[in-house]
């Protein structure tokens, strides 16, 4: 009986190593080239054609609500039936009247960096917008990109100027003074 298990041992062996080299082959046959890889599409510039979603704004194509200086908006932090900042007209009621446009800049890794550094790119414009009202009580309301579309290289934001700082609070009537 030892001379016949004999023979069955020693063929496991080769087929064992037979079975490990085609493994290997087949990983390195099927496994994806770096250089066949398609590469991330660039964002698009401001003058791309439209994405097929509807855009927020008659001048820039971006993938987030983005107002040009002058634009009434109902945003969803004031108003609670809405989910996404929309364009208004500047003559009836409204949320928020869009003041400023910065860019964001490089090396905001979180965030949290993006919205305190669109706060503090915004405070000078709401300032500003604030001392050409005549009094009252406003609050600035920056919005841009979130880390997703940061990462993608979008900077443009927007500074918008409010009554009011909660959902259903005061809204606009008409264009800011200025």
């Amino acid at each position: 009986m030892t001379q016949s298990a004999r023979p069955a041992g020693r063929l496991v062996l080769p087929a064992l190593v037979l079975l490990l080299v085609v493994a290997v082959l087949a990983v390195v046959l099927l496994w994806p080239s770096p250089k066949h890889r398609a590469a991330a599409p660039p964002p698009p510039s401001p003058t791309a054609s439209p994405s097929p979603s509807p855009s927020l704004s008659p001048t820039k194509q971006l993938p987030y609500p983005w107002f040009p200086v002058g634009a009434c908006l109902d945003h969803p932090k004031l108003s609670p039936v809405i989910t996404v900042a929309r364009p208004q007209q500047c003559d009836g009621q409204h949320d928020a009247e869009s003041i400023g446009n910065p860019l964001l800049p490089d090396g905001l890794l979180k965030e949290s960096q993006i919205a305190l550094t669109l706060e503090r790119l915004c405070q000078p414009y709401a300032a500003a917008a604030e001392a050409k009202q005549g009094g009252g009580t406003w609050f600035s309301l920056p919005t841009g990109p979130s880390l997703k579309y940061y990462s993608q290289g979008y900077r443009d934001a927007s500074c918008l100027l409010a009554a009011s700082d909660r959902e259903g609070g005061t809204k606009l009537t008409a264009p800011l003074k200025g």
